[in-house]
């Protein structure tokens, strides 16, 4: 991990450090952040664009359905329309809290729609590639997570230009799609601010700011069963299991001994 990665949690056991390229690969995933007060709003390149929306366009998805769309918004009315919605959204979200939580959200900036270059709303067709989308078929959602795939190799690749993204949830989506002319049968996902950043966050600002601490990856680990060997004792275990099933002779067809 490079210098501006994320802290361990406290007790967390220590992650053994990649080297060479794969170095850089997890370096850009531990500098990752949910950008809002960063953004300089110098202008874009758009060399380096395309190679955003490239990445994000080369996202796996169901089926190769493939169901994503990117509206990129520069309008500074369209943009500022949707600000004043999100403060009202803001003002919605912060009216449930009471106390020290109420004080906290006070504190925290939610986005960064108007000082961000650009913004990017990506949104999910669930009739493209259909009807028989190859895969689609047991879990409805499986096009919806492919254009999440879409959105996080669009983060990465921000961040490893050195520019900043984030993600903004407090919207109404029938909001959104009457903004953006976004017909019925078309969700919109995500509305991401996008571009160059006077600098990324050591830590993130949800942590920064005390609202949740990171949890250990142990805290999110089970060997075989829900119920199984939780903790960071299920990681060394699993790959003890592994290391025996890859030395075992294969299984006879059925199972059988």
């Amino acid at each position: 991990m490079g210098p501006d990665a994320a802290p361990r949690p406290p007790g967390a056991p220590p992650v053994p450090p990649a080297s060479g390229a794969l170095a850089g690969f997890y370096d850009v995933v531990q500098r990752r952040r949910d950008v809002r007060a960063e953004f300089s709003g110098a202008p874009v390149e758009e060399e380096v664009l395309a190679r955003v929306l490239g990445a994000a366009h080369s996202a796996p998805s169901v089926g190769l359905s493939q169901p994503w769309d990117f509206v990129l918004v520069t309008d500074v009315a369209l943009r500022r329309a949707f600000w004043e919605h999100v403060q009202h959204e803001r003002s919605a979200f912060a009216a449930s809290l009471e106390g020290e939580r109420a004080e906290r959200f006070a504190g925290i900036k939610i986005d960064g729609i108007l000082e961000a270059s650009l913004s990017v709303v990506v949104t999910y067709d669930p009739a493209r590639g259909a009807p028989g989308v190859l895969g689609r078929h047991a879990i409805a959602d499986a096009g919806l997570y492919s254009v999440c795939l879409a959105i996080e190799n669009m983060w990465l690749a921000c961040t490893a230009e050195g520019w900043g993204m984030g993600w903004v949830s407090f919207y109404r989506e029938s909001v959104l799609r009457r903004l953006l002319g976004i017909p019925e049968a078309i969700r919109p996902v995500a509305w991401l601010c996008v571009g160059p950043v006077t600098a990324l966050q050591d830590t993130p600002d949800l942590e920064r700011h005390g609202w949740r601490a990171r949890l250990p990856l142990g805290s999110a680990l089970h060997l075989d069963r829900w119920d199984g060997e939780a903790g960071d004792g299920a990681l060394a275990a699993a790959a003890r299991g592994v290391a025996v099933s890859a030395g075992a002779p294969p299984a006879p067809p059925g199972g059988g001994a």
